[in-house]
C-alpha cells in the first residue's frame, strides 16, 4: 500500500499529460491560484507540491545524501565528480549545489505561501482543511529551518511572490534568532492542527509527533552556537517529552530492520516518525519520483545487477568506527564490513583492518529492495527525518543541560537506546551496559558520541557539531588522523577534513542571489 501523497503526484502526472514530469506542473499551473484551489482534489495536489520540495535532487533525493558535507566528521565523499565542491569542503559562494539547495527551499516556501493564501477558497471538510493548513505551515517552517541552520541570516518571506518580479525578490535578511522564533511559533501552531501519527498511520506525512520532535531539534539549535539562547534547552526537553509521553513510540528491537523498512517501504511509526518518501525504480511515469538513497550512499557496486548499482560515494572516517565497541550491533550495519566483488551472486570480500577509510555506509542496502529489476539510476528507499531514538537522545541532552547534571530520566533515555544497540530489551535495566555516575561534562560527551553511533549518515552531524561549538576541532582531528596514511586515495579525506576553518560553519550566500538582491550581506569569511 503506497503513500497517499505519492498517489496524488502520480494522479497529477496522469491527468496533466502535457507536462513531462510533476515538477513541470508546479511553476506552470500550481502557482497560478486562478487555476487551482477550486476543489479538494486540487488542494491535495497543491499540498503534495509543497511536500515534493523534500524529494528534489537539491534536497534529500541526492545532494543532501553525503554530497554537501552534512555528515561532518562521520564520513567523506569519494565520488570523483564531487571533487572541489561543497562535498569535500572546497567551495566558494559560486558553488552550484548550495545555490540549488537555497532555491529549492525558497521554491517550497513560495508554494506554501500560495497554499496558505488560497486554501480557504476550497469547500471541503473543515477538520481536514485545518490539518492541511497545519501541514503547510509546518513545512514552510521546516524549509526555513534548513535555510537558517545552514546560511544564518536569510530573507524571511511570508507572502507569495512572482519570481518574474525582480523587485519582489529584493528583501533584506532577517536575523537568525528572529527566524528561529518564527519557526517555533509556526510549528507550535501547526502542531495543534495536524493529526496524531496513529490517525495517519505512516511516517510520510506530518504528524503531531513529527512536529514536536522537530521542535525539540530546533530548540537545541537555538540553545547552542551561534545563537546561544540557553533558555531553549527547557523547551527542547519539554517538546521531546511530549513525543515520549504519547505512548505510541518505542525503538524497533532490531537496528538493521529500521533501514530495511526504509528500503522495503514498510512503515514503523513507533520508531520512524517522519520520512521523505520516494517511489519506483526510475522507469515509466515513476522515473523522477525515486531518490538516490542506497545508490549514492550505499555499499559500492557497479558490476553485479542482482545487488543493485551503488556509486558508494559515502566512505567513513576512521574515528567513527572507533566510537563503537565490538559488542555494539550498530557498528557493522552502519559501517559495512565488506565490499561486493564480481558480477553475480552478491559475492563479498571483507575489508582489512587497515582499510577503515575505504568502508562504505551500510545503512540502506539495495539487496533488500523488493522492486525489480533494481535500477541503476533511482531507488524507492525512504530517508528518515526523525526517528524515536533521536527524540530520546535529544530529551536526555536537554535534561542534562536544564539540571546541570544527568537525571534518572536522562539516564533512562540514553540507556534505552544503548540497550537496543547491544541486543537487549529497551525497557529492562541492564547494569552490565547501562550508563551511570557521569558528570555533566561526561554525559554531554557521551551524548555527542552516541548521536554519531546511532544517527550516522542521516544528515544531522554537522549541525550538531556546530551547535556544540566543536565542528572545526572535530574536523581537524580527523584530518590529523588521516594525514600520516600514504597513498593518493587518501588525498580525498585529507582535503575534506583538512580544509575546514571557522567560515565553514555557515555556507556562503550564493553569488547569484547576491547579484539579484543588493540587500543581501555575505557571511563572514566568504
Amino acid at each position: 500500500m503506497k503513500k497517499e501523497l505519492i498517489y496524488i503526484v502520480v494522479l497529477g502526472l496522469t491527468l496533466l499529460t502535457s507536462c513531462d514530469k510533476f515538477l513541470d506542473v508546479v511553476p506552470k499551473d500550481f502557482v497560478s491560484p486562478e487555476n487551482y484551489f477550486q476543489t479538494e482534489e486540487e488542494a491535495n495536489f497543491a499540498l503534495a507540491g509543497i511536500y515534493s520540495t523534500l524529494t528534489q535532487n537539491a534536497t534529500y533525493a541526492s545532494y543532501m545524501l553525503g554530497r554537501m558535507g552534512l555528515e561532518g566528521d562521520e564520513s567523506w565523499n569519494h565520488y570523483t565528480g564531487d571533487r572541489f565542491t561543497v562535498a569535500d569542503n572546497n567551495y566558494g559562494p559560486n558553488e552550484s549545489r548550495i545555490l540549488a539547495n537555497w532555491r529549492e527551499w525558497y521554491g517550497g516556501i513560495n508554494r506554501a505561501n500560495i497554499f496558505l493564501e488560497n486554501i480557504d477558497r476550497v469547500a471541503m471538510d473543515e477538520a481536514k482543511k485545518q490539518s492541511m493548513i497545519g501541514e503547510a505551515l509546518f513545512l514552510r517552517a521546516y524549509f526555513y529551518l534548513m535555510l537558517v541552520n545552514r546560511f544564518g541570516d536569510v530573507p524571511l518571506i511570508l507572502e507569495s511572490i512572482k519570481t518574474s518580479d525582480v523587485e519582489s525578490l529584493q528583501i533584506p535578511q532577517t536575523p537568525a534568532k528572529q527566524i528561529y522564533d518564527k519557526i517555533l511559533a509556526d510549528m507550535e501552531e501547526a502542531a495543534e492542527m495536524v493529526d496524531d501519527i496513529t490517525a495517519i498511520g505512516y511516517g510520510g506525512r506530518v504528524s503531531k509527533s513529527a512536529i514536536w520532535g522537530i521542535m525539540a531539534r530546533t530548540c537545541l539549535y537555538v540553545a547552542g552556537n551561534p545563537i546561544n539562547d540557553v533558555s531553549r534547552y527547557k523547551e527542547a526537553r519539554d517538546w521531546a517529552e511530549k513525543v515520549i509521553e504519547t505512548g505510541v513510540h518505542r525503538l524497533n528491537p532490531s537496528f538493521p530492520q529500521i533501514f530495511i523498512n526504509h528500503v522495503q517501504d514498510i512503515y514503523d511509526i513507533e520508531e520512524s516518525i517522519w520520512e521523505v518518501e520516494f517511489w519506483g525504480n526510475g522507469t515509466g511515469i515513476y522515473a523522477n519520483l525515486g531518490g538516490y538513497v542506497g545508490r549514492n550512499n550505499g555499499i559500492g557496486n557497479t558490476e553485479d545487477p542482482t545487488v543493485g548499482y551503488a556509486v558508494g560515494a559515502t566512505r567513513i572516517a576512521r574515528p567513527l568506527y572507533f566510537k563503537f565497541t565490538s559488542d555494539d550491533l550498530r557498528r557493522d550495519w552502519a559501517i559495512a564490513p565488506f565490499r561486493y566483488v564480481g558480477k553475480e551472486k552478491a559475492d563479498t570480500v571483507y575489508w582489512e583492518p587497515s582499510q577503515l577509510y575505504q568502508r562504505y555506509c551500510g545503512k540502506w542496502r539495495r539487496i533488500y529492495e523488493l522492486i525489480l529489476p533494481r535500477s541503476t539510476t533511482r531507488t524507492a528507499t525512504n530517508f528518515p527525518l526523525l526517528r524515536y531514538s533521536d527524540v530520546l537522545l535529544m530529551f536526555a541532552e536537554a535534561e542534562n543541560e536544564v539540571h546541570g547534571e544527568p537525571t534518572d530520566a536522562a539516564y533512562e533515555a540514553v540507556n534505552q537506546v544503548k540497550r537496543r544497540a547491544y541486543g537487549y530489551d529497551q525497557y529492562t535495566s541492564n547494569p552490565t551496559i547501562d550508563e551511570a555516575d557521569l558528570s555533566y561534562q561526561e554525559f554531554l560527551e557521551y551524548i555527542q558520541d552516541e548521536r554519531s553511533r546511532e544517527l550516522a549518515f542521516e544528515g544531522l552531524r554537522k549541525s550538531d557539531l556546530v551547535r556544540w561549538g566543536i565542528y572545526v576541532r572535530n574536523m581537524q582531528y580527523v584530518a590529523q588522523d588521516v594525514a600520516p596514511i600514504s597513498g593518493d586515495f587518501y588525498d580525498f579525506p585529507r582535503r575534506t577534513f583538512g580544509s575546514v576553518t571557522e567560515r565553514h560553519t555557515l555556507w556562503p550566500i550564493p553569488t547569484y542571489e547576491l547579484g539579484l538582491n543588493p540587500h543581501l550581506v555575505q557571511n563572514p569569511g566568504w
